[in-house]
């Protein structure tokens, strides 16, 4: 009887084995398809946020454009020459406000793209799953040697 018992154990603890591992495999798949879609939806979201970038410097691009040649006209209409003096320096002053706000906007920018970036340290639950299998197996070669 005590045979039957310890081979009992062993069919028990087999299978238990098997299970865990089986569950271990299913995991890491539904992992890994998380993993996938979340890398599918990062990939997505900094692609908006560099067409958003781009759409916004276009369009300070078009803003300086067309402060600057309201300004030279504003001038000239003075009887100021709009290529010297005090209308140079305005219209540097504007150009260098505009590479201000371009370079803010573009650190804004990387900081949200590197935001939301997936980390690599997520647990798969591979470990946990060999964990419990070491212990399975510890309950049974404790029962055989009982």
């Amino acid at each position: 009887m005590a045979a039957l018992a310890s081979i009992a154990t062993l069919v028990g603890t087999g299978a238990s084995l098997y299970g865990n591992v089986r569950q271990a495999q299913q995991q890491a798949a539904l992992n890994k398809a998380q993993v996938q879609i979340a890398q599918q939806q990062e990939t997505a979201r900094q692609q908006a946020l560099l067409a958003q970038q781009s759409a916004d410097a276009e369009a300070r691009q078009l803003a300086l454009a067309k402060t600057i040649a309201t300004t030279r006209a504003r001038l000239a209409g003075s009887g100021l020459a709009a290529d010297g003096g005090s209308a140079t320096a305005l219209t540097a002053g504007l150009t260098q406000e505009a590479a201000a706000e371009q370079d803010a906007d573009a650190a804004t920018l990387a900081a949200r793209l590197a935001q939301g970036r997936v980390s690599l340290l997520n647990p798969d639950g591979t470990f946990t799953a060999l964990l419990q299998s070491g212990r399975t197996f510890g309950f049974a070669a404790r029962s055989l040697l009982d």
